[in-house]
Formats: structure tokens, sequence, C-alpha cells
């Protein structure tokens, strides 16, 4: 049974990723001509022939979609149009600048969100839980480019503490950190919130009440483990967005990782690179996802159960 709950997300796991690869690869294919991108549309036609050839963009698309998957299949993600460079190894070189904003940024989330959303739960109807959810619902509609510019016109333009963008030093982080941390701080205290108030009207919680049972044991060892279950949805589905939640905020911040590298990318219609980063992006989701169903799996047998039906 547990085999064939696991196989069942593998394969579903697959899929998308193909999914996603296919939709990239249309999409690139129809919102322009890389080569008139590259070489400008005052380029001789037979220099841009040539360009295409090389390429391989005169081939027919399917012919093109054929190509990149059986170069995928041999590990070959293909090269940048701009510098001849392979697109993978343009895209590794800018990771490790994006987790050093996005695992931080993760950290400070989980360490602010799940305490606050917990603490509103159990004080429900007090001036803190008000307070808390308004601070949690700004974060959570403010876009993040908008709050980026907000902090920076404080903390950088007004009060001048802090630089508005580069990578110069651990200053400069700071603030594309908090940018990342607020919104989905925001979002994990509500859904942490909803999750504890739901358990904690469940039944078995005014049982153990009734019996006596410490309230602070009532909530470490029922109400916490079970509005855990919810939670990690959301922190699965934060894990895999680390580095496509880092595209706005590293423009904003002129900070050159990966997200930085995927606006230049497409502006300069680089397909392979723009194909490798959105590659990538797919894999952390979609493993992180599997991670979380796999979690499911062990933390909940109902959820095994139900999903080898599915």
């Amino acid at each position: 049974m547990m085999g064939r709950y696991f196989a069942i997300r593998i394969g579903r796991a697959m899929l998308t990723i193909v999914l996603v690869v296919t939709f990239a690869f249309v999409v690139l294919r129809l919102s322009g001509d890389p080569s008139l991108m590259i070489l400008g549309p005052e380029a001789p036609p037979e220099v841009l022939a040539a360009f295409r050839k090389a390429w391989g963009l005169d081939d027919p698309i399917w012919m093109q979609y054929l190509d990149y998957f059986g170069a995928i299949a041999k590990g070959e993600l293909g090269r940048s149009m701009r510098d001849g460079r392979p697109a993978i190894q343009l895209v590794l070189e800018r990771i490790p600048a994006t987790l050093a904003l996005t695992l931080p940024a993760f950290a400070f989330k989980v360490a602010l969100g799940i305490p606050a959303g917990i603490y509103a739960a159990l004080h429900r109807g007090s001036a803190i839980d008000r307070a808390v959810m308004t601070a949690a619902v700004a974060g959570f509609t403010v876009p993040s480019f908008v709050l980026a510019l907000l902090l920076v016109l404080v903390f950088a333009v007004q009060l001048g503490w802090l630089p508005s963008g580069g990578q110069d030093s651990w200053r400069h982080a700071i603030l594309p950190i908090a940018t990342l941390s607020l919104g989905g701080a925001a979002v994990l205290a509500r859904f942490t919130r909803s999750a504890m108030l739901e358990v904690l009207g469940q039944p078995y919680i005014r049982t153990a009440s009734a019996k006596g049972v410490p309230w602070r044991k009532v909530v470490t060892s029922h109400a916490l483990p079970n509005a855990a279950i919810p939670t990690v949805t959301i922190l699965g589905f934060m894990v895999g967005t680390l580095i496509a939640g880092a595209v706005v905020v590293e423009s904003v911040f002129s900070w050159p990782g990966v997200g930085r590298l995927l606006v230049v990318a497409v502006a300069n219609r680089d397909l392979a690179v723009v194909q490798c980063i959105l590659l990538l992006v797919a894999l952390t989701m979609v493993t992180s996802n599997l991670i979380v169903d796999f979690l499911y799996g062990f933390l909940d047998p109902r959820l095994r159960m139900k999903g080898a039906h599915a």
C-alpha cells in the first residue's frame, strides 16, 4: 500500500515537470525571435539566417522540442546564445548568491510566522491577536516589489542606515532578506493561526481539558502536533519557491542571483538559460511537494490509504 502511494506521487511529480518544461518551451518559442533580440533587427538577413541555423531555430518547433528533451536525457541543458557558455554553468554560478538571501529569509519566516500564529490563536480576540492578524494581512497583501521599494525609501534613502543595492557586504543583504521574510512570515502566521484554531475546537481537546490535563500539555501534546500537518504544506511550498520568489527582490536590489539572471535572460531571449532556470525551479518545487507528500504518508496513515486509491 505504501509503495503504491509513493509510486503515484512520483509519477505525478514527473508528469508535472514534463508539463512545466513543455509549457515553457512553447511559450518561449512563441514570444519572439531570439536572433532579432541578440543580433538586432538591422542585422543582414544572411547573418540572421546563419544564426538561426547554428542554433536550430529554423527547424520545425516539434523537432526542436524532441531535440531539447533528447538533450535533457543526455544531461545537456544547452548553451547561452549570448556567450556560448553552458546554461547550467551560468545558473550554478548564481545559486550561492540566491541561497545567501533565501535560506536566511526562510529561517526568519519560520521563526517569526509560526510563533506569531500560535500566540494569536491561543489569545483569540485579544488586542495582540488583532495586531498580529492586521500585520499579517498587510504583509500578505503588499506586493514584494512595493515592500522592497518602501524599505529602500525608509532605511536607505531617508535614514541612510543600509545600502539600497549590491552585494559588497553583509549589510547589502539585510533589506532583501527582510523583503523576502516579511511576506512569508505573514502567510505562515495566518495559516498557523487558522490551523491552531481548528484543532483547538476539536472534541478531543475539550475532552483532554475536562479530564484535568494541564493546558500547556494540551497545547504541546495534542494541539501543536495536529496543527503542524497543514503548516507543513505551506512550508513545503515555500521551500519550493526559494528560487522563484527571489526574482523580483534580486531585480530591485541589484543582487546577482538566479532570479536576476532569469530576468536578463528573458529580456534577451536567451532560451537555453531561461529553460534551465525554469527546469531548476520546477524540480525544486516538485521535489519539495513530493517530500511533503511522503511526510504526510508517514504522519497520517489515513492520507496514505486514501492516496493509494486516488
